[in-house]
């Protein structure tokens, strides 16, 4: 059976597309450098992995916990990309069956809006926030996850994820947090995210 190894997603826009929200330089860097950096790091533990078979030891405990890091950082970035595009054709608020969820749950978009953003400043540290979808009780949630791989609730597959670690937004936004997630609102991509809503509840569980 043939192995394979993580590779780094192309973007689905140009570096240039997410302006003025996120600059072409920041784009770039955090994506050439930084999500790079995480496919290296898991390929890197996939490569320990395949030289156990020649009978090479390691600290499995600590690789474990350094693959869900590189992996979860790998395929958080990779929704995040997706789930943004062009200011002028993308952001404002969500219809659909996405809508249809956040008016039920939350009541309207700005609580939605205002609970979301309140996740993805106060995340401390580094981390994420992220819409999920419960389908055992047909709810959405919000999840605040710390790194890429601490408070991930198992099952909950996300719908909308939006990267707060500081090399996301320092070159744009420095340290201001809530600016950059403000921002952010102008980039959504609800179609992708009604296409993962649709591709979840279509799913055998």
């Amino acid at each position: 059976m043939e192995t394979k190894m993580y590779e780094l997603p192309p973007l689905p826009y140009g570096y240039k597309d997410l302006e003025p929200y996120i600059s072409e330089e920041q784009l770039q860097i955090h994506h050439d450098k930084h999500h790079q950096a995480y496919v290296d790091g898991a390929n890197a533990l996939l490569k320990k992995f395949d030289a156990r078979k020649s009978g090479e030891e390691f600290d499995v405990k600590a690789v474990a916990k350094e693959l869900s890091f590189h992996v979860g950082g790998f395929k958080l970035h990779k929704l995040f990309w997706e789930n943004m595009g062009p200011a002028d054709k993308f952001g404002g608020e969500p219809t659909g069956i996405i809508a249809e969820y956040i008016e039920k749950d939350f009541g309207s978009f700005e609580r939605f809006k205002k609970e979301f953003s309140q996740e993805a400043i106060s995340t401390e540290g580094s981390g994420w926030a992220a819409l999920t979808l419960c389908r055992k009780t047909n709810r959405i949630f919000i999840m605040q996850i710390e790194k890429h791989n601490v408070n991930v609730i198992p099952g909950f597959r996300i719908m909308l994820v939006l990267d707060v670690w500081e090399h996301a937004y320092y070159l744009d936004y420095k340290n201001v947090r809530p600016g950059y997630v403000e921002a952010f609102w102008n980039i959504v991509n609800w179609d992708e995210v009604n296409r993962r809503v649709d591709v979840w509840l279509n799913s055998p569980l």
